[in-house]
């Protein structure tokens, strides 16, 4: 296993870094806070321009057919600008999922259109009364002749309301195991009975969303995949959407931590800076080492996306979820305390942090659910050395 970056994925960041440090500056982020849309179409083109919408899709489809890690380079430089808008949603689970079970009818219809930034995505999994479960579907989709019907509300959706297509997880079979009786569905949001409204958040920099299906009629081209074996599709789908949050946290994490220190570098007290004392000393040298220490896990979730097993794929991107969120909001957390009440202010910018990174935390499964899972991938299945 060899996670260490090349050429190409070192100049993909160093590229990241500068058009994000132009483009999206804390000032375009405080104004997308309180814009309903939370992107503009400039932006939107000009990430199209750098090929950021076709990293993933296959050449065939007009992309580039790159790895998890090349794309996480990218989002990494996102997690340290906080950057807005619909990318992680159309590019990290609309498309994957195309991608993973879509026929070839489908990928000429979707994919294209995704790399060339000409259509945006999201996919509709999390439930009322689902809580941190990423398995728990429960939405019907009754079946009438050839046809569909669905019923039920998806809560937290990412960007719904700018979405051009819906991938929406629903239950064709009765039960409560997610490996059997879930099928995938494509959905027009203009469908009659498809209902969308922003959902009131703490994070203005992401946007999500209540979407509610009533007695949507759907043929059974809608279908993405398999019928009643949507899970497999769905697991990966999350575990790479995962993994890609989970690199948003890691650049989040190292900005704080660099924001905190060269604050703790010019803030006088008692006639000296406040980084030559001790416990500012530690807690920056702390958050250091945790930002470190998640940009590890983070590199190995995504090789294992690309090259492991199924078994550490599914370790990887669990062990990389919970630590690296963790990581992103203790570092957030500690970054205000050495800031101080400055750090609440609207001027300031790390308050930005740490509410991105409460939302990426409970996001695609909380550090509890996935260290749940990591327990019981290796209690059942164990890891190949």
């Amino acid at each position: 296993m060899d996670i260490s970056l090349n050429k190409t994925q070192r100049d993909i960041a160093k590229e990241a870094r500068r058009f994000l440090k132009k483009e999206c500056p804390m000032e375009f982020v405080k104004e997308m806070c309180e814009d309903e849309r939370g992107f503009t179409e400039d932006i939107w083109k000009k990430m199209t321009d750098m090929d950021w919408m076709a990293m993933r899709i296959p050449e065939s489809h007009g992309g580039m057919g790159m790895d998890q890690m090349d794309l996480n380079m990218v989002l990494e430089e996102m997690g340290r600008a906080v950057f807005p808008g619909p990318f992680f949603s159309t590019i990290l689970l609309a498309a994957e999922a195309i991608m993973a079970s879509g026929s070839d009818e489908q990928k000429d219809r979707y994919l294209p259109g995704i790399a060339d930034g000409n259509l945006r995505g999201t996919l509709a999994v999390n439930e009322p009364d689902g809580g941190a479960d990423t398995g728990y579907i429960h939405m019907a989709a009754r079946a009438e002749g050839d046809d569909f019907v669905l019923t039920g509300t998806k809560i937290s959706v990412p960007d719904a309301h700018v979405a051009d297509v819906l991938i929406c997880a629903a239950r064709t079979e009765s039960g409560n195991d997610p490996n059997k009786g879930i099928t995938l569905f494509l959905v027009d949001p203009a469908e009659p009975g498809v209902s969308v409204s922003l959902l009131p958040t703490m994070d203005g920099t992401r946007k999500l969303c209540v979407v509610e299906f009533k007695g949507v009629r759907l043929s059974k081209e809608s279908i993405l995949g398999e019928r009643h074996h949507g899970w497999g599709t769905l697991k990966q789908v999350l575990q790479r959407a995962q993994i890609g949050l989970s690199a948003e946290c890691v650049g989040g994490a190292e900005r704080v931590m660099e924001i905190a220190t060269d604050y703790a570098k010019i803030r006088i007290q008692f006639n000296q800076p406040i980084g030559t004392f001790q416990a500012v000393k530690h807690r920056c040298a702390q958050m250091y080492l945790e930002a470190e220490s998640a940009r590890s896990l983070l590199y190995w979730g995504a090789w294992a996306q690309d090259h492991g097993d199924e078994k550490e794929a599914a370790i990887a991107a669990s062990a990389a979820k919970s630590y690296c969120s963790e990581t992103f909001t203790h570092n957030a957390s500690s970054a205000i305390q050495i800031l101080g009440g400055t750090g609440f202010t609207l001027e300031s910018e790390v308050h930005f942090y740490l509410k991105r990174a409460k939302g990426n935390e409970m996001a695609l499964g909380d550090p509890a659910f996935h260290r749940e899972q990591v327990m019981g991938l290796l209690q059942t299945n164990g890891i190949d050395k």
